[in-house]
Protein backbone atom coordinates (compact mmCIF):
# COMPACT_ATOMS: atom_id res chain seq x y z
CA UNK A 1 0.00 0.00 0.00
CA UNK A 2 0.91 3.62 -0.40
CA UNK A 3 1.28 5.76 2.72
CA UNK A 4 -2.00 7.01 1.99
CA UNK A 5 -3.73 3.54 2.56
CA UNK A 6 -4.74 3.53 -0.97
CA UNK A 7 -3.49 -0.33 -2.53
CA UNK A 8 -1.18 -0.62 -5.18
CA UNK A 9 -0.87 -2.92 -8.12
CA UNK A 10 2.47 -3.41 -9.62
CA UNK A 11 2.92 -3.02 -13.67
CA UNK A 12 3.97 -6.57 -12.96
CA UNK A 13 1.00 -7.41 -11.41
CA UNK A 14 -1.39 -5.61 -13.36
CA UNK A 15 -0.09 -7.28 -16.79
CA UNK A 16 -0.64 -11.04 -15.30
CA UNK A 17 -3.97 -9.70 -13.95
CA UNK A 18 -5.19 -8.31 -17.34
CA UNK A 19 -3.39 -10.79 -19.95
CA UNK A 20 -1.41 -13.40 -18.16
CA UNK A 21 -4.63 -15.75 -17.71
CA UNK A 22 -7.57 -13.93 -19.76
CA UNK A 23 -8.72 -15.77 -22.66
CA UNK A 24 -9.09 -19.44 -20.65
CA UNK A 25 -12.64 -20.02 -20.55
CA UNK A 26 -13.73 -20.54 -16.93
CA UNK A 27 -17.92 -20.58 -16.85
CA UNK A 28 -19.66 -21.11 -20.43
CA UNK A 29 -22.86 -22.12 -21.12
CA UNK A 30 -24.04 -23.45 -24.47
CA UNK A 31 -27.71 -23.84 -25.82
CA UNK A 32 -29.52 -23.11 -22.57
CA UNK A 33 -33.10 -22.65 -22.98
CA UNK A 34 -36.05 -21.59 -20.31
CA UNK A 35 -39.44 -21.47 -20.54
CA UNK A 36 -42.26 -20.31 -18.49
CA UNK A 37 -45.66 -21.57 -20.32
CA UNK A 38 -45.51 -20.20 -23.56
CA UNK A 39 -42.82 -16.90 -22.53
CA UNK A 40 -39.33 -18.03 -23.30
CA UNK A 41 -36.83 -16.41 -20.79
CA UNK A 42 -33.67 -17.89 -22.34
CA UNK A 43 -33.69 -19.26 -26.43
CA UNK A 44 -30.57 -21.28 -26.79
CA UNK A 45 -28.53 -18.75 -25.02
CA UNK A 46 -24.68 -19.03 -25.37
CA UNK A 47 -22.17 -17.62 -22.67
CA UNK A 48 -18.47 -17.23 -21.90
CA UNK A 49 -16.48 -16.16 -19.27
CA UNK A 50 -12.60 -16.06 -19.29
CA UNK A 51 -10.34 -16.12 -16.51
CA UNK A 52 -9.46 -13.21 -14.85
CA UNK A 53 -11.69 -10.50 -16.65
CA UNK A 54 -14.42 -8.87 -15.88
CA UNK A 55 -17.43 -9.67 -18.19
CA UNK A 56 -20.71 -7.51 -18.16
CA UNK A 57 -23.72 -8.35 -18.81
CA UNK A 58 -25.81 -5.88 -20.78
CA UNK A 59 -29.39 -5.98 -22.26
CA UNK A 60 -33.24 -4.26 -22.13
CA UNK A 61 -35.11 -5.12 -19.60
CA UNK A 62 -37.47 -8.42 -20.48
CA UNK A 63 -34.32 -9.60 -22.57
CA UNK A 64 -33.82 -12.38 -20.50
CA UNK A 65 -30.71 -11.30 -18.44
CA UNK A 66 -31.59 -11.97 -14.70
CA UNK A 67 -32.72 -15.50 -16.06
CA UNK A 68 -29.42 -16.05 -17.50
CA UNK A 69 -27.85 -15.61 -14.30
CA UNK A 70 -29.88 -17.44 -12.09
CA UNK A 71 -28.67 -20.15 -14.53
CA UNK A 72 -25.38 -20.02 -13.63
CA UNK A 73 -25.95 -19.17 -10.72
CA UNK A 74 -28.18 -22.23 -9.42
CA UNK A 75 -31.37 -20.43 -8.39
CA UNK A 76 -33.05 -21.64 -12.06
CA UNK A 77 -32.77 -25.35 -13.76
CA UNK A 78 -32.41 -24.71 -17.19
CA UNK A 79 -35.10 -27.04 -19.49
CA UNK A 80 -32.55 -27.50 -22.11
CA UNK A 81 -28.39 -26.60 -22.52
CA UNK A 82 -25.45 -27.38 -20.95
CA UNK A 83 -22.88 -25.22 -18.67
CA UNK A 84 -19.08 -25.94 -17.53
CA UNK A 85 -17.39 -24.96 -14.63
CA UNK A 86 -13.45 -25.68 -15.49
CA UNK A 87 -13.45 -27.49 -18.36
CA UNK A 88 -16.26 -29.80 -16.13
CA UNK A 89 -19.97 -30.27 -17.13
CA UNK A 90 -21.96 -28.72 -14.22
CA UNK A 91 -25.91 -28.92 -13.02
CA UNK A 92 -26.82 -26.60 -10.13
CA UNK A 93 -30.09 -27.69 -8.03
CA UNK A 94 -29.64 -24.88 -5.73
CA UNK A 95 -27.43 -22.21 -4.93
CA UNK A 96 -26.02 -23.62 -2.84
CA UNK A 97 -24.90 -26.06 -5.09
CA UNK A 98 -22.79 -23.47 -6.93
CA UNK A 99 -21.49 -21.83 -3.58
CA UNK A 100 -19.95 -25.09 -3.10
CA UNK A 101 -18.45 -25.02 -6.49
CA UNK A 102 -16.89 -21.81 -6.14
CA UNK A 103 -19.69 -19.38 -7.93
CA UNK A 104 -21.09 -16.78 -5.21
CA UNK A 105 -23.69 -14.11 -6.19
CA UNK A 106 -24.02 -10.75 -5.29
CA UNK A 107 -27.68 -10.04 -5.01
CA UNK A 108 -28.99 -6.40 -5.76
CA UNK A 109 -30.77 -6.77 -2.64
CA UNK A 110 -27.60 -7.78 -0.84
CA UNK A 111 -29.04 -10.89 0.44
CA UNK A 112 -28.31 -9.39 3.78
CA UNK A 113 -29.25 -9.74 7.81
CA UNK A 114 -29.35 -5.96 8.41
CA UNK A 115 -29.97 -6.67 12.41
CA UNK A 116 -26.94 -9.35 12.85
CA UNK A 117 -23.27 -7.94 12.87
CA UNK A 118 -21.05 -7.59 9.85
CA UNK A 119 -19.02 -11.06 10.98
CA UNK A 120 -22.20 -12.53 11.09
CA UNK A 121 -23.15 -11.75 7.62
CA UNK A 122 -20.64 -12.77 5.90
CA UNK A 123 -20.41 -16.38 7.30
CA UNK A 124 -24.41 -16.84 7.31
CA UNK A 125 -24.73 -20.31 6.36
CA UNK A 126 -21.25 -21.23 7.21
CA UNK A 127 -20.44 -20.70 10.42
CA UNK A 128 -17.35 -21.76 11.88
CA UNK A 129 -17.47 -23.92 15.13
CA UNK A 130 -15.23 -24.37 18.12
CA UNK A 131 -12.58 -27.28 17.61
CA UNK A 132 -12.92 -30.38 19.55
CA UNK A 133 -15.97 -31.55 21.48
CA UNK A 134 -17.48 -27.74 21.86
CA UNK A 135 -18.21 -27.56 18.59
CA UNK A 136 -18.90 -31.27 17.37
CA UNK A 137 -21.83 -31.93 20.19
CA UNK A 138 -22.44 -28.34 21.62
CA UNK A 139 -22.09 -26.60 18.34
CA UNK A 140 -20.82 -23.15 19.91
CA UNK A 141 -19.41 -21.18 17.44
CA UNK A 142 -15.91 -20.33 16.84
CA UNK A 143 -16.88 -16.14 17.32
CA UNK A 144 -13.25 -15.37 17.28
CA UNK A 145 -12.47 -17.14 14.58
CA UNK A 146 -14.84 -15.83 12.19
CA UNK A 147 -14.05 -11.83 13.45
CA UNK A 148 -10.52 -12.19 12.56
CA UNK A 149 -11.64 -13.77 9.03
CA UNK A 150 -13.62 -11.23 8.87
CA UNK A 151 -11.79 -8.07 9.94
CA UNK A 152 -9.27 -9.85 7.11
CA UNK A 153 -11.64 -9.96 4.24
CA UNK A 154 -12.29 -6.69 4.66
CA UNK A 155 -9.16 -5.13 5.13
CA UNK A 156 -7.99 -6.89 2.15
CA UNK A 157 -10.25 -5.27 -0.19
CA UNK A 158 -9.33 -1.70 1.61
CA UNK A 159 -12.29 -1.23 3.76
CA UNK A 160 -10.52 0.17 6.42
CA UNK A 161 -13.62 2.40 7.51
CA UNK A 162 -15.26 -0.20 9.02
CA UNK A 163 -14.00 0.18 12.30
CA UNK A 164 -16.16 -2.64 14.50
CA UNK A 165 -16.72 -5.63 12.89
CA UNK A 166 -19.42 -6.74 15.37
CA UNK A 167 -22.02 -3.56 14.32
CA UNK A 168 -24.93 -4.26 12.99
CA UNK A 169 -25.37 -3.88 9.52
CA UNK A 170 -28.14 -1.58 9.33
CA UNK A 171 -25.61 0.76 10.91
CA UNK A 172 -23.70 0.98 7.82
CA UNK A 173 -23.79 3.46 4.54
CA UNK A 174 -25.16 1.87 1.79
CA UNK A 175 -21.70 1.64 0.15
CA UNK A 176 -20.27 -0.32 3.00
CA UNK A 177 -22.83 -2.43 2.87
CA UNK A 178 -22.62 -3.17 -0.77
CA UNK A 179 -18.17 -3.38 0.22
CA UNK A 180 -19.66 -6.25 3.00
CA UNK A 181 -21.64 -8.23 0.23
CA UNK A 182 -18.22 -8.14 -2.09
CA UNK A 183 -15.89 -9.26 0.36
CA UNK A 184 -18.09 -12.33 1.52
CA UNK A 185 -18.20 -13.17 -2.27
CA UNK A 186 -14.35 -12.75 -2.75
CA UNK A 187 -13.71 -14.56 0.63
CA UNK A 188 -15.57 -17.88 -0.31
CA UNK A 189 -16.23 -17.48 -4.41
CA UNK A 190 -13.21 -19.22 -5.29
CA UNK A 191 -13.54 -19.48 -9.00
CA UNK A 192 -16.53 -16.82 -10.20
CA UNK A 193 -18.60 -13.97 -8.48
CA UNK A 194 -21.57 -12.47 -10.05
CA UNK A 195 -22.45 -8.75 -8.86
CA UNK A 196 -26.11 -8.07 -10.18
CA UNK A 197 -26.73 -4.02 -10.27
CA UNK A 198 -23.92 -3.56 -7.31
CA UNK A 199 -24.19 0.67 -8.04
CA UNK A 200 -27.65 1.14 -8.96
CA UNK A 201 -28.86 2.48 -5.65
CA UNK A 202 -25.59 4.13 -5.08
CA UNK A 203 -24.79 7.61 -4.62
CA UNK A 204 -21.14 8.77 -6.92
CA UNK A 205 -19.08 8.36 -4.00
CA UNK A 206 -20.55 5.01 -2.78
CA UNK A 207 -20.49 3.85 -6.76
CA UNK A 208 -16.29 4.93 -6.64
CA UNK A 209 -15.81 2.90 -3.93
CA UNK A 210 -17.94 -0.23 -5.37
CA UNK A 211 -16.22 0.06 -8.90
CA UNK A 212 -12.55 0.16 -7.38
CA UNK A 213 -13.67 -3.09 -4.95
CA UNK A 214 -14.11 -4.78 -8.14
CA UNK A 215 -11.41 -3.71 -10.00
CA UNK A 216 -9.69 -5.02 -6.72
CA UNK A 217 -10.62 -8.36 -7.06
CA UNK A 218 -9.82 -8.69 -10.77
CA UNK A 219 -6.29 -8.13 -9.39
CA UNK A 220 -6.62 -11.20 -7.20
CA UNK A 221 -7.61 -13.33 -10.25
CA UNK A 222 -10.42 -13.63 -9.50
CA UNK A 223 -13.30 -13.41 -12.90
CA UNK A 224 -16.36 -11.58 -12.33
CA UNK A 225 -19.37 -11.43 -14.29
CA UNK A 226 -21.33 -7.94 -14.07
CA UNK A 227 -25.07 -7.12 -14.67
CA UNK A 228 -25.54 -3.69 -14.62
CA UNK A 229 -27.68 -0.90 -16.63
CA UNK A 230 -25.27 1.63 -15.77
CA UNK A 231 -22.83 2.32 -19.10
CA UNK A 232 -20.42 4.35 -17.73
CA UNK A 233 -19.85 1.96 -14.68
CA UNK A 234 -19.51 -0.89 -17.87
CA UNK A 235 -17.06 0.85 -19.78
CA UNK A 236 -15.03 1.70 -17.26
CA UNK A 237 -14.37 -1.84 -15.74
CA UNK A 238 -15.21 -4.49 -18.10
CA UNK A 239 -12.66 -5.89 -20.08
CA UNK A 240 -15.85 -7.42 -22.07
CA UNK A 241 -19.27 -6.68 -22.48
CA UNK A 242 -21.75 -9.35 -23.21
CA UNK A 243 -24.88 -8.19 -25.19
CA UNK A 244 -28.05 -9.85 -23.98
CA UNK A 245 -31.19 -9.57 -26.55
CA UNK A 246 -34.32 -11.85 -26.78
CA UNK A 247 -33.17 -14.39 -24.33
CA UNK A 248 -29.48 -15.41 -26.28
CA UNK A 249 -26.29 -13.58 -26.49
CA UNK A 250 -26.70 -11.24 -29.41
CA UNK A 251 -22.81 -10.18 -29.60
CA UNK A 252 -20.22 -9.64 -27.64
CA UNK A 253 -18.23 -6.24 -27.17
CA UNK A 254 -14.61 -4.71 -26.71
CA UNK A 255 -14.89 -1.93 -24.93
CA UNK A 256 -12.15 -0.12 -26.50
CA UNK A 257 -13.58 -1.24 -29.83
CA UNK A 258 -17.00 0.29 -29.64
CA UNK A 259 -19.06 3.04 -27.65
CA UNK A 260 -21.53 3.49 -25.81
CA UNK A 261 -24.36 4.36 -28.21
CA UNK A 262 -22.69 1.06 -29.92
CA UNK A 263 -23.71 -0.92 -27.13
CA UNK A 264 -27.23 1.24 -26.40
CA UNK A 265 -28.05 0.92 -29.97
CA UNK A 266 -27.33 -3.06 -29.56
CA UNK A 267 -28.96 -3.92 -26.96
CA UNK A 268 -32.34 -2.14 -28.11
CA UNK A 269 -32.40 -3.75 -31.87
CA UNK A 270 -31.85 -0.23 -33.35
CA UNK A 271 -28.07 -1.25 -34.63
CA UNK A 272 -27.44 -5.33 -35.41
CA UNK A 273 -23.74 -6.42 -35.28
CA UNK A 274 -21.50 -7.55 -38.02
CA UNK A 275 -21.82 -10.62 -39.09
CA UNK A 276 -18.58 -12.86 -38.20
Amino acid sequence: MDPTGKRVMTEQTQTQTRTGAIGTPILTAEGLTKRYGRVTALDRCDFDLRAGEVLAVIGDNGAGKSTLIKALSGAVVPDAGTVTLEGRAVRFASPIEAREAGIETVYQTLAMSPALSIADNMFMGRELRKPGILGTVFRKLDRSRMEAIAREKLNDLGLLTIQNINQAVETLSGGQRQGVAVARAAAFGSKVIILDEPTAALGVKESRKVLDLIQDVRARGIPIILISHNMPHVFEVADRIHVHRLGRRLTVLDPKAHSMSDAVAFMTGAKEPEAA
